[in-house]
């Protein structure tokens, strides 16, 4: 931002009069409230400066809520058969907030951990891709318009690519059910949705933490039928959890998966293994903790546990697809080798 005071110009640059996660605006201040001597310090101290951030910071939010409200129109008819009219300005502003979107959205979402002030506003102009759609244009308004009835939660999952994410074993249940679930690919998603615990009273829950609770959405005979596999399942999942004591911190039958036999969660207050290991990636400390793994007592490959002299590799191999299936790399890739290679000859 260039800042002018008196239509004097003073600096080029003047990085206090918008907050970091709208340095993408470029644009012109001139007051007449600054004193013409002003400095980078003072700009820092200002009253007067922090009324122009904030006035300045409104009206860019405005201009993106106006763009994101005309992005699309239905030409659909109503009930009457007739068609809403579009005007040529608002026709004109078609497909304009995607574009931006694509190119500044992972910025904008910087602002839920910066500006607590506008948080609301920041989290109505927020698109991901979904089940659904795989481009970037699925808000949360749209997303709890088409929630299922009885759905309690806006459901999402983290991942590093797209493919990823719509290919996560963790999403099967929610396939079979029909359920959205929105997948986010930024990296700054995670950060950002700590700061973001519900939309419009609707809590936000990731799909890969805590175990998964459809409420309603799950009829009863599904809630029995787990609960008898998870109770017939005990002696292995004992044998599992000390076979994998070094690597997971529990081992629990679930009801998530249906084609996958193993998948990796964490505790609901846990960091997701995604977000450590760009943490590590980027030279940062991450929390050492391990994950749980979670199994499908009707797959094939974890029955076959039960009784089988393979046992320990096997265990071992479970939880190394299962760290596969979400992007991440067994501890050591060579044992990995040596103990399929071992089981297919």
């Amino acid at each position: 931002m260039k800042l002018y005071v008196k239509r004097v110009f003073i600096m080029d640059d003047a990085e206090a009069l918008m907050p970091s996660y709208l340095r993408f605006v470029k644009g012109v201040i001139d007051s007449a409230d600054l004193p013409l001597n002003v400095s980078r310090e003072l700009l820092q101290e200002s009253r007067d400066v922090k009324a122009i951030r904030e006035g300045s910071t409104k009206r860019v939010l405005s201009m993106l809520e106006d763009l994101a409200k005309h992005d699309k129109h239905d030409t659909t008819a109503n009930a009457d058969g007739v068609t809403d009219v579009v005007d040529a300005d608002d026709k004109a502003k078609e497909g304009k907030y995607t574009a931006f979107y694509a190119e500044f959205g992972a910025v904008l979402k910087e602002g839920l951990g910066e500006d607590f002030a506008n948080r609301e506003r920041l989290a109505k102009l927020l698109r991901f891709a979904s089940t659904t759609i795989d481009t970037a244009t699925v808000g949360f308004a749209d997303y709890k318009a088409r929630m299922k009835e009885g759905q309690e939660a806006i459901y999402y999952i983290t991942a590093d690519t797209l493919a990823a994410a719509k290919n996560s074993p963790q999403l099967e249940v929610f396939k079979k059910k029909g359920i959205e679930v929105l997948l986010m690919t930024d990296r700054v998603d995670e950060w950002a949705l700590n700061y973001l615990q519900d939309f419009d009273g609707t809590p936000l829950q990731s799909v890969a933490k805590g175990a998964v609770d459809l409420g309603t959405l799950q009829d009863e005979a599904e809630k029995k039928a787990a609960e008898e596999a998870a109770e017939a399942f005990k002696p292995v999942l004992a044998k599992l959890k000390e076979a994998l004591k070094d690597k997971a911190e529990d081992v629990r039958v679930t009801t998530r998966l249906v084609d996958s036999p193993a998948c990796l969660v964490v505790q609901d207050d846990g960091m997701s293994t995604q977000l450590a290991r760009m943490l590590k990636q980027a030279g940062q400390q991450a929390p050492d903790a391990k994950p749980v793994l979670e199994v499908n007592a009707q797959h094939p490959l974890v029955k076959k546990l039960d009784g089988s002299v393979h046992f320990h590799d096997l265990a071992h191999i479970l939880f190394d697809q299962a760290l596969l299936a979400e992007g991440g790399l067994p501890e050591d890739p060579a044992a990995y080798v040596k103990r399929v290679n071992a089981l297919l000859v």
